[in-house]
């Protein structure tokens, strides 16, 4: 049984996020860890979902079942949990949440004793012993050897200065106007805290979770409300966190969305000019436009791509001896402050370069033209192997030959095929759309 997909396990709570399976999911989890364990000691956040309840208890009754102590910290950014598991030497840290996704939905996220995510050959030793039947049954403690677990309410503050000491101490935010929208999720206490501790002026938004308003027409999956925000408070900047405050979208001062690549490429350039970028380039996934290649390379640097996944980024920096990457979307690793994507660390580092140029956000972050892109998700019955698919090798070919680059995958969680396609001409473009949308409706549709 295939539990991950591409960040932790994920669907919708109280069906495939059940209690049973979340318990058989931690003691799993838990027997693969004993083997690395030192401190018998695992770390679990969550973000502001309602299931995240029933689920952190499951989480709590299959470690301790299996052995382990159990410290539960409440909400928190997955890019928190990830840091705390390092700080305060646990074995392993659990994360509760769906990020982007609407709060019926909920989701599991891994980290080891250095706290990165899990790769795959990881993750398929815990399914393994997942379906294990037998070892789950006499890995059960008794007595004195079962686990305890403890609430601790105070770690916020670790996170917390962990990440203003990301901000150079020689700036300050006194006289800038920020809107911050934490999408009613994990980010809606630090986010607000860390700013104002740095002397922004803040326009906070999305900060009253209820269990069931996460990402609900705000945050990163919604802009558009900052960006009225922003507006209407003449503020200089908005940013905007999803669900667990892993991922970045940046709004400018007239309102407008920031791309995701386009700020990637003036960050990097940003460490270059500082010193402070390692091994001359970055990384990105196969998403990214080709104006950021274009950018970087005009620039000096290279960038290397990877599969989609902030993980897969992360790997292929770890790979290429890089300190810099990130996704189109929004999930940005500085990996000299972050194991993983980190919303409000990358908004710091895009404030502290917006306060040296002393320029506008409109003027500092839209440093090229980028190639047409157009993405298209197609709800399908079956995720067939594209090997398999009669056909598909003389379409990739025509596109090639229109002068596009494509990109055919399929979605990790759900059900969808996602075609990318970019180029020059935008009419092309959408013929093409159009041919590749027809040719996967009529083979998996």
């Amino acid at each position: 049984m295939k539990l991950f997909g591409t960040d932790g396990v994920r669907g919708e709570a109280g069906k495939k996020i059940s209690a049973l399976n979340t318990m058989r999911l931690a003691m799993a989890t838990g027997i693969y860890f004993r083997k690395f364990a030192k401190t018998d000691k695992i770390i679990v956040g969550k973000d502001t979902r309602r299931s995240g309840y029933m689920i952190e208890n499951a989480l709590v009754s299959g470690l301790t079942a299996v052995g382990f102590d159990v410290i539960q910290i409440g909400p928190m950014p997955t890019p928190a949990v990830a840091f705390l598991t390092e700080n305060m030497r646990c074995d392993a840290g659990i994360m509760i949440s769906a990020s982007h996704n609407p709060y019926h939905d909920n989701g599991i996220k891994f980290f080891d004793s250095d706290g990165n995510k899990l790769n795959r050959s990881e993750e398929i030793a815990i399914e393994e012993i997942y379906e294990n039947e037998a070892l789950i049954e006499a890995s059960q403690m008794t007595g004195g050897d079962i686990g305890k677990s403890k609430r601790i309410d105070d770690v916020i503050g670790r996170y917390i200065v962990h990440i203003k000491n990301s901000f150079p101490k020689s700036l300050t935010l006194a006289g800038i106007r920020i809107v911050v929208d934490c999408a009613n999720g994990a980010g809606y206490i630090v986010a607000p805290t860390i700013l104002n501790e740095l002397g922004a002026d803040v326009v906070v938004l999305g900060d009253k979770p209820n269990g069931f308003n996460i990402n609900e027409g705000c945050g990163a999956m919604h802009p558009e409300y900052a960006a009225k925000a922003v507006r209407e408070y003449r503020a200089d900047i908005g940013l905007a966190l999803d669900g667990d405050a892993d991922r970045l979208v940046l709004i400018d001062e007239r309102g407008r969305r920031v791309d995701g690549d386009k700020l990637m490429a003036v960050l990097a350039l940003h460490l270059k000019e500082e010193g402070a970028l390692k091994g001359d380039g970055m990384a990105a996934t196969v998403m990214s436009n080709q104006g950021l290649d274009e950018y970087l390379r005009k620039h000096g640097l290279k960038l290397y791509r990877s599969d989609v996944g902030d993980k897969n980024v992360v790997s292929l920096m770890q790979e290429k001896g890089l300190n810099f990457g990130g996704e189109q979307s929004g999930h940005i690793i500085f990996s000299d402050y972050a194991k993983t994507g980190d919303g409000i660390s990358s908004a710091l580092q895009a404030l502290a370069h917006l306060v040296k140029t002393g320029k506008k956000a409109s003027e500092v972050f839209s440093p090229y033209d980028a190639y047409p892109q157009k993405l298209v998700n197609i709800l399908i019955s079956e995720k067939r192997d594209f090997d398999a698919i009669e056909g598909l090798d003389d379409l990739k070919s025509e596109v090639e030959a229109a002068g596009m680059r494509q990109l055919f995958r399929y979605s990790g969680t759900e059900n969808k095929l996602r075609i990318l396609l970019e180029g020059k001409d935008e009419v092309v473009l959408d013929q093409m759309m159009e041919k590749c949308v027809s040719f996967f409706r009529r083979e998996l549709v």
